[in-house]
Parts: structure tokens; sequence; C-alpha cells
């Protein structure tokens, strides 16, 4: 459900074919009121469906943050257990083209602080299947932060990829390029940036060990610091803002880490 996910096949065109094939039933548009559908999408999770909620971009999704956090992350929590709250809220995120700064910031480390949420954030079509499968299958509400600049890019996959039952795990980060020399960790669009400056640097002598986190909440540690005690070096790269974010996490467990 969201904004012109039925009929208009969705802003980016994401929801293709899916109100022709399901129906109205399934697929429901809704008014411009981000507050009101995602909370009517967390009352629909109370009740034991497993309703997937489109933000046209997640910074309108700051006008229903008090349903994803006080309603969908904590309800778990308050209720000792007994209300589970399956849903999944998604839509581009971060940096897009000849947009203003409203519509052009980075919501991972928003959503990663807050307890009860699991924060998902593909770059490959092998992320976006399968993390997006495993997030509506998953119990407890899943952020689903994908970003517009790689809607149109394509990826080579594997018959494991296509296959229907094709799921990837929540928690687990991805070597898309091993190396020696230094780390780099990122999620989305930052993935290609950081493989484009790998493929440079390789032509210097310099192996750079790409880290795909796929998943902000929670953070896949092992991966890294097996990488980090590896080539002693470490680069986080994000679309957001350096202060409290991602990175900055990233580098404070490493940095305490034994």
């Amino acid at each position: 459900m969201g904004e012109e996910v039925a009929q208009y096949d969705g802003a980016y065109k994401i929801t293709k074919g899916l109100w022709r094939k399901y129906g109205d039933k399934r697929v429901i548009d809704t008014p411009i009121t981000e507050m009101g559908f995602a909370g009517m999408a967390v009352g629909a999770a109370f009740y034991g469906l497993r309703p997937i909620c489109e933000f046209m971009t997640f910074n309108f999704a700051m006008q229903a943050i008090d349903h994803i956090i006080n309603s969908a992350a904590k309800t778990y929590y308050m209720s000792a257990g007994r209300i589970a709250v399956p849903i999944v809220f998604r839509g581009p995120n971060g940096a897009a083209a000849g947009v203003a700064a409203q519509h052009s910031q980075c919501f991972a480390a928003w959503y990663s602080h807050c307890p009860g949420l699991k924060v998902l954030a593909p770059y490959s079509a092998e992320d976006a299947k399968g993390l997006l499968k495993t997030a509506i299958r998953d119990p407890d509400p899943v952020v689903f932060l994908e970003n517009e600049m790689l809607y149109g890019t394509t990826f080579d996959v594997n018959d494991d990829v296509l296959s229907k039952d094709f799921l990837l795990p929540i928690g687990r980060a991805k070597i898309e390029r091993p190396g020696d020399r230094i780390t780099i960790c990122s999620f989305s669009k930052g993935v290609e940036t950081s493989l484009e400056a790998a493929k440079i640097l390789s032509t210097m002598g310099i192996e750079l060990e790409v880290i795909n986190l796929r998943t902000i909440r929670p953070l896949d540690m092992d991966t890294i610091f097996k990488s980090v005690m590896k080539t002693n070096h470490l680069i986080t790269v994000e679309q957001g803002w350096p202060q409290s974010g991602v990175g900055a996490e990233i580098c404070a467990q490493v940095i305490e880490s034994k």
C-alpha cells in the first residue's frame, strides 16, 4: 500500500503489474497522508496481516515516523511479546538526482538507532530480491532502504537468484571484492562508489576489500572484524552525515573490540 502503487504502477514502477495481478484488496492506493496510511498498515500488522508500506521517498516518511518508531518498533516490547508487528516499510532513500535537499538525505542512521527495527539496504538485484523476500517473512518490523539511482542499474545474477526460493539472511554482509590492503564498508549506492574506487586503485597495486553491509541493524560486525584484522585499515562510505552515522558506529565498534 502507498501512493500511486496500484494503477499507476508506482512512482518508480517498482510495483508494476501487481495491481493487475492481485487486485484492489491486496494492492491499495492511498491518499497523500503518510501518517494516515502508515498507521493503517501498522494496525493491519497488529491483526496478523503482513503489509508492505511504500513511501514514495523516505523523506516523506518523516510524516509517519511516530507510527514507525512508537507503534511498529515498540509494541512487541510493550506487549511483553504478545503482539508481533510483521510489517515492511520500503521506498527510495539517500541521494537522488535533480531534487532538493529535502528529498536527498539518508535515513539509515535514523532508523538503525531504534531497538525493535531491522534495517536493510540493498545494493544489487540479488540483494533486493533476497532481502525483500526475507523481510516480508520476518516477524518484526523492517525498514527497507532502497536508492532511486540504482533502480535503473542492471546486474548479472546466477540461477540461484532466479529461483523462487531464493532468500538472503538478515544480519549477514557480503564481501563484494576481496583485498588485503584496505577494508571499505558501505551499503546501497555507496557500494557502487566503493567498487569503482577499488577498480581504480587496483591499477596502482592497492587491493581494497569491499564489504556490502546489506543489513544496517543488526550489523554483521564479525565480517568487518575479520577483514580489518587482515588489512589493518578501515574506510566507511555512506550518503548520510558523518556525526552519529552508520560509519561512526562501525568505527566505534572496531576500536572498542578486542
